[in-house]
């Protein structure tokens, strides 16, 4: 099973939008990092997001370019909520994107690849993918690899 975490696509201030909508630019880089998941042939069974607009349009934008249908809104998800609390509802058996927000979606990298909140393990990109494996001989997971806008 792969674990995608994805932090929403840059987005506009709450002075130009209450809602804080995505932004063009990160629309254009979560259509470009979608277009490279697709190329990629990056399975996904089910997309979840926090329910911030942010986040649904990125959950649904890399839905429509890999394919999938079944995307919805999941608690647990929004900034402060506990990885630890999230990870018991993961299913081993489907390759799930998880759409989020900071610092959650770094804290649940470090959960579930040390057991720990405590260490920052990856550092995400707003729209970037950071693909989890779980080991099969530990209940951890290892990074497997990542597709982010911007390098260097």
């Amino acid at each position: 099973m792969a674990l995608y975490l994805v932090q929403h696509g840059k987005n506009l201030t709450k002075e130009i939008d209450p809602d804080q909508s995505l932004s063009e630019e990160g629309t254009r880089e979560v259509e470009r990092i979608g277009d490279t998941a697709q190329s990629y042939n990056v399975l996904v069974g089910a997309v979840r997001h926090s329910g911030k607009k942010r986040a649904q349009q990125t959950a649904e934008i890399y839905a429509q370019k890999l394919g999938v249908t079944d995307v919805a809104e999941a608690g647990g998800l929004k900034a402060l909520d506990d990885p630890a609390e999230f990870a018991k509802t993961i299913n081993n058996g489907e390759n799930l994107m998880l759409v989020g927000h900071l610092p959650f979606m770094e804290r649940m990298t470090s959960y579930l690849t040390t057991g720990s909140t405590d260490y920052t393990v990856f550092k995400f990109q707003n729209g970037g993918i950071v693909c989890l494996d779980k080991l099969t001989e530990s209940d951890y997971w290892a990074v497997m690899w990542a597709l982010m806008p911007r390098i260097g």
